[in-house]
């Protein structure tokens, strides 16, 4: 029985729009993969350098994402906050965050400070974690915000041992009438506090974006695939 070709022109069309939108977006999700993976090289890169002291003569293009900072001065233990829905290890908790004074400045860093554990049997009684008193010297990773949560109904005012969702230093300075860095400081520093600093690792996500291309390209081979068994004509000799 002999095997011809059949060439029908919409089919082609059809299958030639989809190969070219398969390639295309392939070739967009690939671009965006690499894009992440230079970042996040550039971020381990941040990670490794040493730790900059902070205070009023360092300069803002020195303040980087995931860079470690260094700075003295005093934690505000009047003002401690809540950030709940922070499960670690499976289980419930929140993170404790705190604004400390740089020394010798009108600067605020807004600091989290660490992990602790939802009370079992009063979820509305928030830890009493303690506080080095006097100036101490602190170290952490700068991040340009924690990561959020979806905001259930409107933010509460921020004020002394408010337990929220999600935490905005621009409210927190509006607020309080701090001058505030515009940044969150995860604290690195080990403190006889009771807190975990077991803090989560940036997801840029460069494995879900070729992931998306391999289904692109599936998509484009499909469609060649489609039209070519579909042009095949048997016939009797």
């Amino acid at each position: 029985m002999p095997i011809s070709f059949r060439f029908r022109l919409i089919p082609f069309i059809a299958s030639l729009l989809l190969i070219s939108l398969g390639i295309a977006l392939a070739q967009w999700q690939t671009n965006r993969a690499q894009v992440k993976e230079s970042l996040a090289a550039q971020l381990t890169e941040r990670q490794q350098m040493p730790a900059l002291a902070l205070n009023a003569q360092t300069l803002p293009e020195q303040i980087l994402p995931f860079r470690k900072l260094q700075l003295t001065g005093q934690l505000i233990r009047e003002w401690p906050l809540y950030v709940d829905n922070r499960p670690l290890q499976g289980k419930a908790g929140l993170y404790v965050l705190m604004p400390f004074k740089l020394a010798g400045s009108s600067k605020y860093v807004l600091i989290a400070r660490g992990w602790h554990p939802r009370n079992g049997r009063d979820r509305m009684q928030m830890p009493d974690v303690p506080v080095p008193a006097g100036q101490i010297v602190l170290q952490g990773m700068m991040r340009d915000k924690l990561d959020r949560v979806m905001q259930l109904g409107q933010a509460e005012i921020v004020k002394p041992g408010s337990l929220l969702q999600n935490v905005d230093v621009e409210a927190l300075a509006k607020q309080t009438g701090w001058d505030f860095y515009p940044f969150v400081l995860e604290q690195t520093s080990v403190f006889e506090d009771g807190l975990l600093r077991d803090w989560p690792q940036p997801s840029l996500g460069a494995d879900k974006h070729r992931g998306y291309a391999f289904q692109w390209y599936a998509l484009a081979l499909m469609a060649f695939l489609f039209f070519v068994v579909t042009g095949i004509r048997r016939g009797k000799n």
